[in-house]
């Protein structure tokens, strides 16, 4: 059982007189402090620090991090967002002096190697994506699809084509509309059809001249590829519009399909999901874009180019849309996304598609007959389930399932996600876990749909906090999260099953 001491605060484990460092005798003539700092800048008493010694705070924040579930220690089947392993060789890699005691503000031929790296990345994920040129500056993959739109937006405008309109597929992701927004456009719905695809009649409905984009994601949120890609990129080009393509997903494809080759006109890249670096905790992030030869001219400003064998950061591109980033972008996630392509080559990265939809196709056939999957005979690197025959007959939901799941030591799947499935369970488990790990998934999914409901109904069971008022929570950050948590008692929901005891052990 964990000690109480682990999840109170800082404030509350203080004691007056407790110090992590004791300070000697003063050996240099004392000055007041009133005299050295003006009045505006003093405080008007001390502030409440708590006070503790070194083991309080050591154990307080060790203590802390067992309550949190990552990569490095749980199985993260997370859908939508990939998380995957980070090699710790790229974080040793990005971590080289040479690397991280650079500043960007030094002169650029002191950064000689830094950007040599970065330009060499640009050509690697131009070629990876099929088109001509790459800009690392975005600090996201939102952000890249922001920037791609503005490029779009400044090339329209270049040829006085008053277009307003982004297409957006039900199947796409979430953010696409927000950024179709805020660059300045009107996002409009495209309907799926009952496989899942891209509906073309409901696509030639909506295509005219006031089509500027139609962005689309694939393989898409139900972890199926476009198979119709090559016909919907002719028909958005006919109606003399572009074709983004959201490149979250790109796990499932490096190495096999390049975007370019069937026909997405730019496209941007999650460094976070594709080429593993960390993910989660707010950032930094990067989102770098590629683009064809006739948005270059638009791309974000400094780019990294090589002049003989001088590499240096080109300004004077008259027509671009501006920097949308400082300096240069993320660079440490940038470098880390150079180490994982170089470390696996063309090949490799060809492997890590191919494993990544084994292992997902593998999970499927292991849970389909207990969880249905409306919208597959088959995946790519995920698939979406449905709890709605579920919940209908026995009253368990898609988010019964997720947190009964952290009582077993997984990491709760994506739930509610696409729209398009109802009870949604959106599964993902990547290239980097084991069949070990996978059978042990599937066998706690099985096991957890022959519990009793009302055990899986007030899970989970094992963790500090169990269902907080996520709403309330929301719309009144100040509250405390055991103000928000709905406790489950053992009176309550009857014995704990053996299984859970074991699941606590092994969380």
């Amino acid at each position: 059982m964990r000690d109480t001491q682990s999840t109170k605060l800082l404030s509350e484990l203080s004691r007056p007189g407790r110090r992590g460092a004791k300070i000697g005798p003063l050996d240099v003539p004392a000055v007041n402090i009133r005299e050295k700092i003006p009045a505006y800048a003093l405080a008007d008493a001390p502030l409440p620090l708590p006070e503790l010694s070194e083991l309080d705070v050591v154990r307080h924040f060790t203590n802390l991090s067992t309550l949190n579930m990552s990569v490095d220690s749980h199985f993260y089947p997370l859908g939508s967002c990939t998380m995957k392993y980070n090699p710790k060789r790229n974080e040793r890699l990005a971590s080289l002096p040479g690397l991280l005691a650079l500043h960007p503000y030094q002169p650029e031929e002191s950064l000689q190697g830094m950007l040599r790296a970065l330009w060499e990345l640009q050509g690697m994920l131009a070629e990876i994506a099929g088109l001509h040129a790459v800009s690392l500056q975005p600090a996201a993959g939102a952000q890249g699809e922001l920037t791609a739109l503005l490029v779009a937006a400044a090339y329209f405008k270049d040829r006085n084509e008053d277009r307003t309109n982004v297409l957006v597929p039900t199947s796409a992701h979430g953010t696409n509309p927000a950024s179709a927004a805020m660059a300045g456009f009107k996002a409009i719905g495209i309907e799926s059809d009952r496989e899942g695809m891209i509906d073309l009649n409901d696509l030639d409905r909506k295509l005219d001249e006031k089509t500027a984009v139609l962005m689309i994601t694939n393989p898409n949120t139900l972890g199926l590829f476009e198979h119709q890609i090559c016909e919907v990129a002719k028909r958005v080009h006919d109606a003399g519009g572009l074709l983004y393509l959201d490149g979250a997903n790109m796990n499932a494809i490096l190495g096999i399909a390049r975007p370019g080759d069937f026909g997405a006109d730019m496209m941007h890249y999650n460094p976070h999901k594709t080429f593993s670096g960390p993910h989660g905790g707010g950032g930094p992030g990067a989102g770098p874009i590629a683009v064809r030869e006739m948005l270059e001219p638009y791309l974000p400003t400094p780019r990294v180019v090589k002049r003989g064998e001088t590499y240096s950061l080109d300004w004077k591109k008259p027509k671009t849309i501006g920097r949308v980033r400082s300096f240069f972008g993320n660079v440490g996630i940038l470098i880390r996304a150079y180490a994982y392509i170089l470390s696996h080559g063309g090949e490799g990265l060809a492997d890590v598609s191919r494993y990544a939809v084994l292992n997902a196709n593998y999970l499927l056939a292991k849970l389909r007959d207990v969880l249905p999957v409306p919208f597959s005979k088959g995946c790519l690197h995920e698939f979406v389930g449905s709890a709605s025959e579920l919940k209908s007959e026995r009253g368990i939901s898609a988010m019964d399932l997720a947190k009964r799941l952290l009582d077993y030591g997984f990491h709760a799947p994506t739930v509610y996600f696409p729209l398009t499935v109802k009870e949604a369970v959106m599964i993902e488990p990547t290239e980097t876990e084991s069949r070990e790990t996978l059978d042990a998934f599937a066998d706690a999914m099985r096991t957890i749909l022959s519990e009793p409901v009302e055990l899986v109904q007030s899970a989970p069971h094992s963790s500090s906090v169990n269902r907080p008022d996520e709403v309330r929570a929301a719309k009144e950050q100040h509250l405390a999260w055991s103000d928000l948590s709905v406790t489950a008692s053992k009176e309550s929901i009857g014995p704990v099953s053996p299984s859970v005891a074991s699941a606590g052990e092994r969380a």
